[in-house]
C-alpha cells in the first residue's frame, strides 16, 4: 500500500519504463563513484598539493619581509623564484587584481582557494582563469604581490576529465542499449498494434518476431485470431443456411394460408408474419457486426447520409451537432445499421430522435436521443442483451421488436472496439445511446 502512491507518477510506456530502468543504474552509478572520487580522493591530492604550494609562497614573502623596497624584495627573492619555478611583481598603486573567469567545469578550484586562504593569512585575490596558470595576490608591507606559476602544482591535472570520460562513455553504451532495446520491444509493439487493430474490427499483416517468449505470443495470437475469424464466419453461415431454409417452408406456409378463408388463416397468418420478423432480426444480428470492410470514413458525412435517409423513410430525426473533425476505420455498412436501429427505436417508443456526433484525437461518439420513456437504469445492462425485451419499461403502444435491436448495436461496436452506453436524455428526457468507438 505504501508504495501505490508511486504508480501515479511512474509512466505507462512499456519503452519508457524499460529505458527509465536501463538509465537509473547508469545515472546512480556515475553518481556514486563521482562523488566517491571527488570527495576521498581529489580532495585529499588537492589539499596536499595546496599545502605544499603554500609553504613555498610563504618562503617567497619570509624573505621579502627583510626588505625595504620593492625593487629590493624581487631582487632577493629571484634565486628563490628561479629554484620554484615562480613569476613575482608587485601591483601599481590603481592597479586591481586580474582575477579573470573561471572555467565552468573547473569543480576543484573552490576548494583550492579556500585551502589557499586557510593557510595564507596575507592572501587577497586568487585568480585561476585557466588550466595552465595560477595567480596569487599577497597583501605585504611594500605593496600587493603577485606570484604567478603553474597551475598544476595547485591541483592534478584536469580532474574533470575522469568525470567527461566517464559521462561519455555512459551516454555511448546507453545509446547502443537503447539501439538494443528497441529492437527487442519493436515486436512486442506489432503485437499490440495487432490486437489492438482486430480488436477494432480490422485485420493488419502481422509475423511473429524477436525473442522466443514474443514468438510464441504472437503465434498464439495468430492462432486465437484465425479461431476467432473461423467462428465468426461459421456462425454467418450457419445462420445464413438456416435462414435460407427456413424461408422456404415459410413460403409454402403464406402460399396455403392465402387459400384458406380470411377468418381461419388471420391468427395464422400473425403467427407466420412474427416468425418471418423474427427470422430476418436473427439474420440482421447474426451478419450485423462482421458485414463490411474497414474503410476510412469521415464519421460526419456518413451520419449526414443516414440522417438524410432517415428523413426519407418518414422518420423524424436530425443531426443536431458535430463537434471536432476527422475520420476513422469503421465499417460504414456496420455503423449505418448500428445508427438505423437506434433512429427506429428512437421513433417506435417516442416521436423524434435527435443525433450528434463528437470526435476527439482519441474517440469518436454517436449519441441519438429520444423523447420516449426511456429505460431505467437497473434495466439497462439487460436491455442490450439478445430476445431481451424491456417493453414495460417502454411504450408498447408504439409497436414492438424481437428484442435484438440494442444487441445488434452493442456488437458492431464491440466489433469496432468500442461500447454502447445508455442513458437519460438531458435535452428530449428519454433514452440517450452512445456509441464510442476509439480511433
Amino acid at each position: 500500500m505504501s508504495a501505490l502512491w508511486l504508480k501515479h507518477y511512474m509512466p505507462r510506456s512499456l519503452y519508457v519504463r524499460a529505458a527509465l530502468i536501463l538509465v537509473l543504474p547508469v545515472v546512480v552509478v556515475l553518481l556514486v563513484v563521482g562523488i566517491a572520487f571527488l570527495q576521498k580522493h581529489l580532495e585529499d591530492v588537492t589539499a596536499q598539493m595546496t599545502r605544499a604550494a603554500s609553504r613555498e609562497v610563504t618562503l617567497v614573502t619570509d624573505v621579502m619581509e627583510e626588505t625595504e623596497t620593492q625593487q629590493q624584495a624581487l631582487a632577493a627573492v629571484r634565486p628563490d623564484l628561479q629554484a620554484l619555478d615562480m613569476k613575482a611583481r608587485f601591483l601599481a598603486i590603481n592597479e586591481e587584481p586580474a582575477i579573470g573567469r573561471r572555467r565552468w567545469y573547473d569543480f576543484i578550484a573552490p576548494q583550492v582557494e579556500a585551502d589557499l586562504r586557510a593557510l595564507l593569512p596575507d592572501l587577497t585575490a586568487v585568480a585561476l582563469p585557466s588550466g595552465q596558470e595560477a595567480r596569487l595576490y599577497l597583501q605585504t608591507d611594500i605593496g600587493v604581490l603577485q606570484l604567478t606559476f603553474d597551475r598544476r602544482r595547485l591541483s592534478p591535472v584536469a580532474p574533470h576529465q575522469l568525470i567527461v570520460t566517464m559521462v561519455f562513455f555512459a551516454v555511448v553504451m546507453t545509446t547502443i542499449s537503447f539501439l538494443y532495446m528497441r529492437n527487442q520491444l519493436r515486436p512486442i509493439t506489432r503485437l499490440a498494434e495487432a490486437a489492438q487493430a482486430f480488436g477494432r474490427g480490422r485485420v493488419v499483416p502481422y509475423s511473429p518476431g524477436g525473442a522466443i517468449e514474443v514468438r510464441a505470443a504472437g503465434s498464439a495470437f495468430l492462432d486465437m485470431r484465425a479461431r476467432i475469424e473461423r467462428q465468426m464466419e461459421q456462425r454467418t453461415m450457419m445462420l445464413s443456411g438456416v435462414s435460407h431454409d427456413l424461408r422456404t417452408p415459410l413460403t409454402r406456409l403464406k402460399l396455403g394460408l392465402s387459400m384458406l378463408p380470411e377468418e381461419e388463416a388471420a391468427p395464422l397468418q400473425q403467427d407466420v408474419d412474427e416468425m418471418q420478423l423474427l427470422l430476418d432480426a436473427f439474420l440482421e444480428f447474426s451478419r450485423g457486426a462482421v458485414e463490411g470492410a474497414s474503410e476510412t470514413v469521415n464519421p460526419k458525412v456518413l451520419l449526414e447520409l443516414i440522417v438524410k435517409d432517415a428523413r426519407r423513410a418518414g422518420y423524424e430525426a436530425e443531426l443536431i451537432s458535430v463537434e471536432g473533425e476527422g475520420k476513422a476505420m469503421l465499417r460504414p455498412t456496420a455503423i449505418r445499421r448500428a445508427v438505423e436501429n437506434l433512429i427506429g427505436n428512437a421513433v417506435r417508443y417516442g416521436s423524434r430522435a435527435d443525433v450528434s456526433l463528437s470526435i476527439t484525437p482519441k474517440s469518436l461518439r454517436i449519441r441519438v436521443e429520444d423523447d420516449g420513456p426511456g429505460i431505467p437504469p437497473e434495466q439497462r445492462a439487460e436491455a442490450v442483451k439478445p430476445f431481451s425485451r424491456l417493453d414495460p419499461a417502454r411504450n408498447q403502444n408504439q409497436g414492438s421488436g424481437v428484442g435484438l435491436g440494442l444487441a445488434i448495436v452493442s456488437d458492431i461496436a464491440r466489433a469496432h472496439g468500442g461500447v454502447v452506453r445508455l442513458g437519460k436524455s438531458e435535452s428530449l428526457g428519454g433514452l440517450c445511446a452512445d456509441i464510442i468507438i476509439g480511433r
